[in-house]
């Protein structure tokens, strides 16, 4: 590394682990958050933007008859890909939104889709939107809670009773960090999620998460609902030993599928991994 300061080799550091993260979005075919919208019309979905202090969001909900008392929840990944090592994303929305093509594919009565932080807004919301909830701060205390008000919101609005929460890559971490604060959480499922995020930044030798909470490091009393975890066996940028890591800590299952990498092939295949999730509720 000879002509590189520690201070740019700890900022190089950083910014490849948030490039990895977001590594899910640079392979999309969407070039605009209104083409995303579309495409989520015309599969049932109707959008909405919704603030919970101090933070929007974007959300998708499909609901169909007959009615159910379980909503079912999909936290999106980290988004655009860093333009450059020192650099973040002017704005964080995905081109290849990930957990909503996974939110399509479930056939569940009612559903809700939620993206991360700042995603999916205009230029002038976007302008007052903080940037270090889609870089450094995007697992911080405060977006937990937000998501928490918004999810129970959102439980209130179908007359919910129970939650399934699902969560792609950085979306993972969130799903289980709100599984752990809540008490109406029925099943957790994560994909591709660097659940053991001091594991997950020593891997790809780069600088810690400023203010995250990472989940393997949750207090032992905190009990986590049924739990499957999936991981890519050819993924890169989160490689199943990270969410084995995690497991070993805190229990639950992991299915580590063959010729999976951190973006193929998810979506294509969610239906029947999302069977193999709902054969084994009823085989318990």
């Amino acid at each position: 590394m000879a002509g590189i300061t520690p201070i740019k080799a700890a900022l190089l550091g950083a910014a490849f682990l948030f490039a990895a993260l977001s590594a899910c979005s640079t392979s999309g075919s969407f070039r605009s958050a209104q083409e995303i919208a579309v495409w989520a019309r015309q599969h049932g979905f109707s959008e909405a933007n919704l603030s919970s202090d101090p933070i929007r969001f974007a959300t998708f909900t499909r609901k169909q008859l007959p009615a159910s008392d379980t909503l079912v929840i999909y936290i999106e990944g980290d988004g655009a890909a860093w333009p450059t090592p020192y650099h973040p994303p002017r704005d964080p929305t995905p081109t290849n939104p990930v957990a909503l093509g996974l939110a399509i594919a479930d056939p569940a009565a009612a559903v809700v889709y939620l993206g991360r932080p700042c995603q999916y807004l205009d230029e002038e919301a976007l302008r007052s939107c903080d940037s270090a909830y889609w870089t450094e701060r995007r697992f911080a205390p405060e977006v937990v809670a937000a998501y928490d008000e918004l999810i129970s919101r959102q439980k209130s609005a179908v007359a919910a009773r129970r939650l399934r929460l699902f969560g792609y890559s950085g979306g993972g971490v969130l799903a289980t960090l709100l599984a752990a604060r809540r008490d109406d959480v029925e099943l957790l499922v994560t994909v591709a999620a660097p659940l053991a995020l001091a594991e997950w930044v020593a891997w790809h030798e780069a600088t810690p998460l400023k203010g995250s909470i990472d989940p393997a490091e949750l207090r032992e009393n905190i009990r986590l609902p049924r739990s499957q975890h999936f991981a890519g066996g050819s993924d890169k940028t989160v490689p199943s030993s990270i969410v084995e890591a995690f497991i070993r800590r805190k229990g639950g299952r992991i299915e580590t599928i063959p010729g999976f990498d951190h973006e193929c092939c998810w979506v294509r295949d969610w239906a029947r991994l999302l069977g193999r999730v709902n054969v084994q509720e009823n085989a318990r």
